[in-house]
């Protein structure tokens, strides 16, 4: 019998997250700014990481930086919310996929660069960056008391604080905590570069 390993889970698991959230019918009505930010976190911070553990040891990995991978995922995200593009994505299959693809793409890039093995701060400050931009982007669409979005693809402003909490109460805890995991997963690997480092920093 074929072992099943971990790797083949969580792609498989992976691939299955993103059937949901691209197939499941919405939970409210046709436009929900709320589920659709449901669907993009579940996609950029849930799948993706899960895609990933596959490829964290590739050759395409060794060779992604984080910080170019944040960037990616930066003008990813952020651009697909500016209101004509996220209109666009909303009423355009052709669109939609487009969002959805540079989505997971930029998510996998991202999660792949910081997953793979290595002794180097630049994967836990590449998930820190990634939660403050999102964090920012949650914010500004929470604190808002009018919807930057048309009303036939967001349900008012209501519904666009809701996106935002999605943002803020899943998406940053799931960058902050994956970094502190990835700083104590090298800690541990290499107690003794890391305080020769540190000493060598100080002198």
């Amino acid at each position: 019998m074929r072992r099943v390993t971990v790797s083949s889970l969580c792609l498989a698991a992976g691939l299955l997250l993103c059937v949901l959230a691209w197939l499941l019918p919405p939970v409210a009505w046709p436009w929900s700014f709320a589920d659709h930010m449901a669907r993009h976190i579940a996609v950029v911070a849930v799948a993706a990481p899960l895609l990933a553990v596959p490829l964290a040891e590739s050759r395409v990995a060794r060779r992604v930086s984080p910080m170019v991978a944040v960037i990616v995922e930066f003008v990813a995200v952020w651009g697909w919310h500016v209101p004509s593009a996220h209109a666009a994505a909303q009423t355009s299959l052709f669109w939609f996929a487009m969002e959805q693809a540079s989505y997971l793409g930029a998510g996998v890039l991202v999660w792949m660069s910081v997953l793979r093995p290595s002794l180097s701060l630049a994967g836990p400050v590449g998930l820190l960056l990634t939660s403050m931009h999102m964090t920012l982007l949650g914010a500004l669409l929470m604190v808002g008391t009018r919807s930057v979005y048309p009303s036939e693809i967001c349900g008012g402003a209501a519904d666009q604080q809701v996106g935002g909490m999605i943002m803020l109460a899943v998406g940053t805890p799931i960058y902050l905590i994956a970094g502190l995991v990835l700083v104590a997963r090298d800690l541990l690997a290499d107690p003794a570069g890391h305080r020769r480092r540190r000493e060598g920093a100080r002198s």
